[in-house]
């Protein structure tokens, strides 16, 4: 499998003329998956060889905004972008409890219409991840209701035995997200490519009577 990692911005608290705000792009199998999307990200994709129309997942850290800020403006673009077209599966958005609310008031106050289907997946954090006093409650929060184009999206609580959070497995990759300490909660992620057994017949080569060298590289985890 092809994959490769871009990093479209690695500096903190702000963006500059010549460093961006936190993104990173593992690309994959023609996928993009982002991770974090600071203020600039899209200008930044701009700048290089991947498209925004092929993100179809995102992975926010945590809710300082220098890791989240440029999410609603490429939300917008890719939709602007799409045109009348819309994609068969939603782009799934997994981040900290509170994320939810955020993309919906954004989109809601500045009246935007997505034309594509996205959901967002809440990770819940524990008491022990950042401060006291930084560790907001975020069930008070009542919304009227759930836009157009938004799915309904899961709660994700955290596996005590495993001590990491499950996101997804599919027959490709198994991707869990690990609580880190922070100012506020936060969390990494990792991402494990499963093996895939291969398509030489080794036994015939043999019975051939062929030698033959194998080299095996699997990528097993990014963060």
């Amino acid at each position: 499998m092809s994959m490769d990692v871009t990093f479209l911005g690695t500096g903190a608290a702000y963006p500059s003329p010549t460093r961006g705000a936190s993104a990173v792009v593992l690309r994959c199998e023609g996928e993009c998956w982002l991770f974090d999307c600071g203020e600039g990200t899209q200008t930044q994709l701009m700048k290089s060889q991947l498209k925004a129309g092929r993100i179809t997942k995102i992975f926010i850290t945590h809710l300082h905004g220098d890791h989240f800020f440029g999410l609603p403006g490429l939300l917008c673009t890719i939709s602007l972008q799409s045109g009348s077209m819309v994609s068969k599966q939603p782009i799934e958005i997994y981040g900290p409890v509170g994320l939810r609310d955020f993309i919906w008031r954004t989109m809601e106050l500045s009246h935007t219409e997505l034309v594509f289907r996205y959901v967002v997946h809440e990770l819940v954090p524990t008491a022990d991840q950042c401060p006291a006093e930084e560790l907001k409650e975020f069930a008070h929060v009542n919304r009227a209701g759930s836009l157009p184009k938004e799915e309904q999206g899961r709660t994700i609580l955290l596996d005590s035995e495993e001590n990491s959070y499950l996101l997804f497995d599919d027959e490709q990759f198994v991707v869990k997200a690990f609580r880190l300490f922070h100012r506020i909660p936060s969390f990494g992620f990792s991402v494990v490519e499963k093996k895939r057994p291969g398509k030489l017949n080794a036994q015939k080569l043999k019975d051939l009577g062929k030698c033959f060298f194998v080299f095996c590289f699997y990528p097993t985890s990014y963060q």
